[in-house]
């Protein structure tokens, strides 16, 4: 490099630069351009350049950008005519935010900061996109909500039959562990027989509509997400706002009301299977009559524990399809969005039904059922 300080400096490039030749390091350019005294120019003559490829344009983009953190302009005519329209086209494309990662790292309170507007963002969407579902709702109430029948019954299909097998299997478990667990404290105190007032209130009254609204969350929820942030990646969801179409009633209707209609039988259905659970521990066990196990599940368990857990079931259910529908439309338009919307369905699935439980018992405990 050459310093001329009436023309600047002159940055003179010879021999080959291709990538099987090695790639020479900017380091020495930041050096030189980093004396107390730099003309405000710098001209690059690569008039010595023999062969060339991209090693050629990636070290001139190099000390471009370090000349531009300095405030020093660069002349790049004397280029190869090719190296210099690639050099052209590659700072005329916008650079897409996010591409390069920050050298710094954020502050505490900056990454507080940052959270905390992320977390105030995230509410607001849910909070517009629940205001939403209630039109949408009052839309379907009112026979003016577009959306295909058969759409309907394929969601139905989706969440009921085909969640049978996953429902069965994880309620069977859930109820031979409560009789289990049960059966280890009660027999201390020869009240085997409890267990099945044991199983029968836990089952109905918490965990089967618990451990089903997870199951869905994790296999119905995560499908919504993904299909719908499919469609928002092909832009069909585009298309179909050009044609006048609702997405909330032609996508998210319909499975959100296959989901509220489809929990409670689930829930009644886990809670069957639940007690068949700890029928076969107390019965293959304990030694108890299957007459006086039936007899005890039909004292201990009432309509009023069954009505909350069937209430609590079709709650779930549409939190389930909220979310899934909620990260589905809010997709990126790539496979990568796509993974990450159908995680964050199942996540915050999850974590709204274990909350909402948790409400449901303290309004339970305040009313005294």
């Amino acid at each position: 490099m050459e310093s001329d300080p009436q023309d600047g400096w002159l940055l003179r490039l010879s021999g080959d630069w291709t990538i099987s030749a090695g790639l020479p390091g900017i380091e020495p350019v930041e050096r030189t351009l980093d004396q107390p005294v730099v003309p405000a120019r710098l001209h690059i003559d690569a008039s010595g350049v023999g062969r060339w490829d991209s090693a050629l344009v990636r070290f001139v983009m190099a000390t471009l950008e370090a000349a531009a953190q300095r405030d020093i302009q660069v002349e790049t005519t004397g280029l190869p005519e090719g190296a210099r329209r690639l050099v052209e086209m590659a700072l005329a494309v916008p650079e897409r935010a996010g591409a390069r990662r920050v050298a710094s790292k954020a502050s505490f309170l900056e990454s507080v900061g940052l959270a905390a507007l992320n977390t105030a963002s995230g509410g607001h969407a849910a909070v517009t996109f629940l205001g939403e579902c209630a039109l949408m709702f009052v839309r379907f109430l009112t026979g003016r909500a577009t959306f295909r029948r058969v759409d309907l019954w394929l969601a139905i299909q989706q969440c009921g039959a085909e969640a049978l097998p996953i429902v069965t299997i994880i309620s069977l478990l859930v109820g031979l562990i409560l009789a289990f667990v049960g059966a280890v404290q009660l027999e201390q105190f020869g009240a085997e027989i409890y267990v099945a007032d044991l199983v029968g209130i836990a089952m109905t009254r918490e965990m089967a509509a618990i451990m089903t609204g997870i199951a869905l969350a994790g296999r119905t929820g995560a499908a919504f997400a993904a299909n719908i942030g499919t469609m928002q990646g092909n832009e069909e969801i585009d298309a179909l706002q050009t044609l006048g179409i609702s997405a909330m009633d032609f996508l998210v209707l319909p499975r959100m009301l296959a989901l509220m209609l489809m929990m409670p039988l689930l829930t009644i259905y886990a809670d069957a299977v639940g007690i068949l659970g700890g029928w076969l521990v107390g019965v293959g066990m304990l030694d108890i009559s299957s007459t006086a196990y039936l007899q005890e599940t039909q004292a201990g368990v009432g309509l009023t524990n069954v009505a909350i857990g069937v209430a609590k079931g079709t709650v779930f259910g549409a939190v389930v399809a909220f979310a899934g529908c909620l990260r589905g439309l809010q997709c990126g338009r790539n496979a990568a969005a796509v993974g990450q919307a159908a995680t964050s369905a199942v996540v915050t699935g999850i974590v709204w039904i274990i909350a909402l439980d948790a409400v449901f018992a303290i309004l339970t405990n305040i009313l005294g059922i």
